[in-house]
């Protein structure tokens, strides 16, 4: 068997879950409230299917393939494509995100009943699971994009979706606004870090032409020697988006205000999704940070700084779900 064919699969990781979204939105609740959690998970599923599916292939066929659906944007010197790069890296990370979101999306059918028996609105129900195949969705696209632009697409829609489902319950906590405070909170700061994100791809196009990995890596050595302070600003500006995804000093403020969501959207933040999207990054860019020590040691100082820093005030947390925010910064270090 010709396993290289599932190679094709890739965009439909993302394809599936965004196709679930959709036609709860449309439904809407009116097929009842099981019909929204089961159709989600099934899209989330379908995506864990397709990641194992393209692990095998990547058993037989190591080297890195690019699935390409045509062209996305052409500005002048600037062309993009719509590109899925599944090489080791992606296909971990999207066994990962799809296989945890599986196991949420199934554990959220029944946890959030009590939400909708309580507010008597079955579209609120659905209206949660479309957030959650939304992040999905999300998070499959950055992980398996083949260029940054694509990568950053799904970098937004996750941060999105982290304000959405943070403050899912906005009626909720200290004083009624609480829960969306929260959410607000996650979404600003998040935007903070995603500013120094857009400038490193603004010096990334300027310095070598292109937003595509495979360019811009193979570029990198030659940039480097002509051009070390370029090169430093970009994986510094990087670092600034890294920061604030996965919640390291000083943009670390968010993630243990987080827990105001449901306990569901607690574990898809924390359990090596959302949050894992800046180590993501940076083990994706690691071809441009092995070329700069300075960036390297800048990194480190970050990491186990956080590390340290978010351990000793879990130490001192007597809320259980406190604590768990507190060991996960702690541990992204």
């Amino acid at each position: 068997m010709d396993t290289t064919q599932f190679f094709n699969l890739a965009p439909w990781g993302v394809l599936i879950p965004l196709i679930g979204l959709v036609i709860n939105l449309l439904v809407n609740g009116r097929w009842g409230e099981k019909f929204a959690g089961i159709l989600a998970s099934l899209a989330t599923g379908l995506s864990l299917v397709i990641s194992i599916l393209l692990a095998v292939a990547l058993g037989s066929h190591p080297q890195a393939v690019t699935v390409s659906l045509g062209n996305w944007i052409t500005i002048d010197s600037l062309s993009v494509d719509w590109g899925f790069r599944v090489d080791t890296l992606s296909v971990v990370m999207m066994l990962v995100v799809s296989g945890v979101g599986t196991l949420i999306h199934i554990y959220s059918i029944g946890y959030m009943h009590d939400d909708v028996r309580h507010n008597g609105d079955p579209s609120r129900y659905s209206r949660f699971f479309v957030f959650m195949n939304l992040f999905i969705a999300s998070m499959m696209l950055l992980v398996s994009a083949d260029n940054f632009l694509m990568m950053f697409v799904g970098w937004e829609g996750v941060g999105l979706c982290s304000y959405l489902l943070i403050g899912f319950w906005f009626e909720k906590g200290k004083d009624g606004t609480g829960n969306a405070e929260a959410g607000k909170k996650a979404f600003i700061t998040n935007r903070i870090g995603d500013f120094g994100l857009l400038v490193a791809m603004f010096l990334i196009f300027w310095q070598f032409g292109s937003l595509q990995f495979d360019q811009v890596f193979s570029q990198a050595a030659a940039v480097a020697a002509a051009q070390p302070g370029a090169l430093l600003a970009i994986t510094l500006f990087m670092l600034l988006g890294v920061t604030g995804k996965s919640a390291q000093i000083p943009l670390y403020v968010w993630l243990p205000d987080a827990m105001a969501g449901p306990t569901p959207v607690s574990a898809l933040i924390h359990a090596a999704t959302m949050v894992t999207a800046g180590v993501y990054l940076v083990a994706r860019s690691s071809a441009l940070y092995a070329l700069v020590p300075a960036a390297q040691t800048t990194v480190t100082w970050v990491g186990a700084a956080t590390a340290i820093f978010a351990a000793t005030i879990a130490l001192g947390q007597y809320d259980i779900k406190k604590v768990l925010a507190y060991s996960t910064i702690s541990q992204l270090g």
